[in-house]
């Protein structure tokens, strides 16, 4: 079984479906993350060096193993030639 057949297996169980919404916003900043540095053009490594930091902190972040803070987030983006901005909208209300 691929990865996509078994993470469409995995969404029909309601509460699995329920946990990966949850966590939605957490993977879409990794991916952001990712294709920051990859349209940069930059490893981990030279991002790392960038950054003056290791290349274990910089997997960490792209992965979502950490909590990083606004500055950290801004230092990445800068690095990779990008600024960072927030976009906030409002929580959808769920139908009563």
């Amino acid at each position: 079984m691929n990865l996509k057949a078994l993470k469409e297996q995995a969404l029909q169980n309601p509460e699995v479906e329920a946990e990966y919404e949850r966590l939605a916003p957490e993977f879409a900043l990794a991916s952001t993350l990712i294709s920051m540095r990859q349209r940069a053009g930059l490893t981990q490594e030279e991002l790392a060096k960038r950054l003056d930091t290791q290349k274990s902190n910089i997997s960490r972040l792209e992965r979502g193993s950490s909590n990083p803070g606004w500055k950290t987030l801004q230092r990445y983006a800068h690095a990779c030639g990008f600024e960072l901005t927030v976009h906030v909208e409002q929580q959808k209300q769920p139908a009563h």
